[in-house]
This record gives C-alpha cells, sequence and structure tokens, in this order.
C-alpha cells in the first residue's frame, strides 16, 4: 500500500518509505516556478487539443479541461494567488500544482491531462515560453531606450563634445555621434536576442520523458498553438537542452555591459571635473551627511546590477557542465538564474526614462573641445594634403605641439613664422584646417563624426530602431524631440 505521507505525489506508486520532511522541502521548485504558471497553463491546453486529436480525450472533457485550466490562471494570477502557489502544502512543482488545481475543479478528469506527457517536456516547453516572452520584454525596453537615445541626439544638433581613448581627451566629435555609439551597441543586444529567440522557438511537447511520447501526439498542431515554429526534431535533446537560457542569459551580459559603459560614463561626465551633463533630481538622492551633494544613484546601481546578470550566465554554464543526456535533476537549478534577470526590462526602462532626462552643458562640452590639442589630427592631415608622409607629418604636428605647451598656447595661436620653422608646407589655410569645424567635418567617412555624416547616421538609425520599437520610423524619435 502507497505510504499516506506521498500520497498525491506524481510518482509515489513505487515508493514505500516516506521522504525525509527536510529533503521534501529543499528539493521543491514551487518556491520559484511558480513563476511559469501562465507557461504551464497554456502548454496544458495544448496538450489538451492534442489528446482530443488523438481520441484519448473527447469534445466535452476537452472543453471542460481547457476551461477550468484558465480559471487556475485567473484565479492563481493575482498578487495574492501567486502567494498561495508559492506556499502550497503538497505540490512540487507548478506542474503538480496546475494538476492538483485541475482535480480540484473537475475531479479525475483533471489526471487524464498527463497522458502521453513528462514533467521533462513540460518544464522544457515552459521555459522556453518564459524565455521568449522575456526576450519580447527586453527587446522592447531596449527600443524605448534606444529612442531616447536618439531623441537627446537630435535635440543636440551640431553641439560637440570630447571624444576620448585611454581616458585622455583625442579629438572633437558631435555629442550626437557619441549617443548614436550606444544606438549601435543596442542594436547588436537586440539582434543577438532576436537569433537567441528564434533558435529556442521549437516546442518540446511531445519528447515524452525521453524517447518520444507513447501516443501518436500531432506534435505539429501543438507547435503551431503556442506560436512555435516546429516540434523540436530529437526527444534527448528536447527534454535536455538548456542552451537557450544560458544564449539568453549571454545576451542580456552583452546589455548588462553596454549599459554599464554608458552608466559610468554619464556618472564621469556629470562630475564636477567634467560637468557635461546635469542629473535629473528625479534619479538622484542626497547625501545624509553633505546636504550639498546630488548623487548619481540610478547609474552607480545599474553598474552593481549588472553583475547579477553576468553571474546568473556563468551559473547555469557551470551546471550544465558535464551533464550526462538526458534530463537530470541539476536542470531544476538553471531555473533561479533565468528568473533572477527580471529586473532588466525594469532598469532598461528607467534608464530610458533617465536618458530622456538628462540635461547636456553644451557649452561646457564645446569648450573642452577646443582646448587640449584636439585638432592635431586634422592639422596631420593638412599636412598630408601638402604631400607630406603620415609618419612626418605626425612628428611635425607632435613638435608643434609641443612648442604650444612650451608657450602655454594652442596649435591656432602659433603663427606662420613659428609653424615654418618646423616645417615650409605651412601656409595661411592652415588655421582654416584645424578650427573645431573644420576638425569635424576631415570625418567624412561612413561612421565619421563629419556633420552630414552625422545626420545620415540618426536617419538610418531612426530607421533602424523603429524596427525594434514597433513604430513608424522617426515617429517616437521626434516625440519630444
Amino acid at each position: 500500500m502507497p505510504n499516506e505521507q506521498q500520497s498525491g505525489k506524481m510518482w509515489s506508486g513505487r515508493f514505500r518509505e516516506p521522504l525525509d520532511a527536510e529533503f521534501e522541502k529543499w528539493q521543491r521548485s514551487i518556491v520559484f516556478d511558480w513563476q511559469l504558471l501562465d507557461q504551464e497553463v497554456a502548454a496544458s491546453k495544448a496538450h489538451a487539443s492534442a489528446l482530443y486529436a488523438a481520441g484519448v480525450l473527447t469534445q466535452s472533457e476537452t472543453t471542460e479541461l481547457r476551461a477550468a485550466l484558465d480559471a487556475v490562471a485567473t484565479e492563481y494570477g493575482s498578487e495574492s494567488g501567486k502567494e498561495k502557489v508559492r506556499n502550497h502544502p503538497i505540490a512540487e512543482d507548478i506542474h503538480h500544482f496546475v494538476e492538483l488545481a485541475l482535480v480540484e475543479r473537475v475531479g479525475l478528469l483533471g489526471l487524464k491531462l498527463h497522458t502521453g506527457r513528462s514533467r521533462n517536456e513540460q518544464i522544457a516547453t515552459d521555459l522556453r515560453l518564459y524565455v521568449r516572452g522575456q526576450i519580447d520584454r527586453v527587446v522592447a525596453s531596449l527600443g524605448a531606450w534606444a529612442t531616447a537615445l536618439l531623441q537627446q541626439a537630435y535635440a543636440a544638433d551640431e553641439n560637440v563634445m570630447p571624444s576620448y581613448t585611454h581616458l585622455q581627451r583625442a579629438e572633437p566629435v558631435l555629442v550626437a555621434h557619441w549617443l548614436l555609439a550606444y544606438v549601435e551597441m543596442i542594436l547588436r543586444d537586440s539582434s543577438r536576442l532576436r537569433d537567441c529567440a528564434a533558435r529556442l522557438n521549437y516546442c518540446p511537447l511531445g519528447s515524452g520523458a525521453v524517447a518520444g511520447a507513447t501516443l501518436t501526439l500531432d506534435r505539429t498542431m501543438v507547435a503551431r498553438e503556442l506560436g512555435f515554429t516546429a516540434p523540436t526534431s530529437n526527444s534527448m535533446d528536447a527534454t535536455s537542452d538548456r542552451d537557450f537560457i544560458v544564449e539568453y542569459l549571454q545576451a542580456l551580459t552583452f546589455v548588462g555591459l553596454h549599459l554599464s559603459r554608458f552608466a559610468e560614463e554619464i556618472t564621469l561626465f556629470a562630475s564636477a571635473e567634467f560637468g557635461f551633463v546635469v542629473l535629473p533630481e528625479a534619479f538622484s538622492t542626497g547625501s545624509s551627511a553633505m546636504p550639498q551633494k546630488k548623487n548619481p544613484d540610478l547609474t552607480e546601481l545599474v553598474r552593481a546590477k549588472v553583475g547579477r546578470i553576468h553571474g546568473a550566465a556563468e551559473a547555469v554554464t557551470l551546471q550544465l557542465k558535464g551533464l550526462p543526456l538526458a534530463y537530470n535533476k541539476d536542470m531544476q537549478e538553471t531555473q533561479e538564474p533565468a528568473f533572477s534577470v527580471d529586473f532588466v526590462p525594469q532598469m532598461l526602462a528607467l534608464v530610458a526614462r533617465f536618458t530622456g532626462a538628462l540635461q547636456f552643458n553644451f557649452d561646457k562640452m564645446r569648450e573642452a573641445a577646443q582646448s587640449g590639442y584636439l585638432n592635431a589630427m586634422a592639422a596631420a592631415t593638412y599636412l598630408v594634403h601638402k604631400g607630406v608622409p603620415f609618419r612626418t607629418a605626425h612628428e611635425k604636428i607632435g613638435n608643434a605641439v609641443r612648442f604650444a605647451l612650451e608657450k602655454g598656447v594652442e596649435l591656432g595661436d602659433l603663427s606662420l613664422d613659428e609653424l615654418h620653422r618646423l616645417g615650409t608646407e605651412f601656409d595661411l589655410d592652415f588655421y582654416a584646417s584645424i578650427t573645431l569645424s573644420a576638425t569635424l567635418d576631415c570625418h567624412d567617412v561612413i561612421g565619421g563624426t563629419a556633420k552630414e555624416r552625422v545626420r545620415a547616421a540618426l536617419a538610418a538609425a531612426s530607421e533602424r530602431v523603429a524596427a525594434i520599437s514597433g513604430t513608424h520610423a522617426g515617429e517616437a524619435v521626434h516625440a519630444g524631440a
């Protein structure tokens, strides 16, 4: 006879002895996989339809089961309902919970639903549905951030700032050009996530525990109902594949990396030492000790939370390393890292609003772009156009910079006589070639910071961002710009 402690388990028939009480609680996954309720219901409804098509369920049974599944999703979809799922006294996991909830509503008919399937394929399907949905949310949030960056880029017009290499001033660039660099990162992030979604979009239902379903289920019909491209091709792979979680988390590490770089630059640029950016008060806090402080809390927290994303990706990779085919209980531990990064869409949404609220001190940026010999490359290019080999031109302008440093002036302040001491190629047109405008426009190549090139890049970026944000080209970008 089955022991009473294990009655209600989905696997209790073979066992005589009860589970250790502490182990029984410890091994449950309902405490975190409750988040898969909607996905479990959707997959179960599709399976009910497959059982009807296979002749296992009648039309009325199928209708009753699907309606009961909808009722479960409605009752337990609220915050109070989710709390009941998390704290259910018996359910081991979300699959067990849904089965118990069905039995409460439709009696023994609820036990029919598990015919022809295994929890191994259920969790593989639920997780794919969950990650696919999360990718949609992240991509939408990336689109919102890209739109905010584009709005700021259009508003910046032809304002100028220094660019940096080695965190030292390098050459002047348009502020829009700097902002567009982050748009390019976002577009790559979106592409990576969409690629991940395409690869994961195959349905494991019908794979059974390991060798495939024992009923002739219409897997193509099930895949279509759930929005998958097609059924998976190999039952052993389908039930044990978690590549899509690793790939999703790794794609998010790039999102986090780009968020963190942006956060770091804004934190620096908002400091008194730079003074390029005014932090919006709605996203800042003060000091409990120093009354004058306005701290960049949002950007600092973004930098910190990115570490959680990288940790999640590494954790799943290590959990899967060395596992034999097919399903192993170890895979239960791949779920929490996937759930642990559900803050990313909200973080992106906050960064998008923060970006839109930033104020730039264009005067200070321009001032910084006009000092420190940022036109030295343009000056060397001037000599190249005069027929001087670049290495020689580089040497001559380096000497000019050293001479200007000693005098405490900029290159444009050196007299023609002083320049002639460094090279006879210098003429009066040299001064026009190293103005701020000329220095920008000498970078007249695709991807360069010349004003016309940046205008074209803005238009092109608007089209590409529209494709990921679901807006008409330029519609969201120009709103409020």
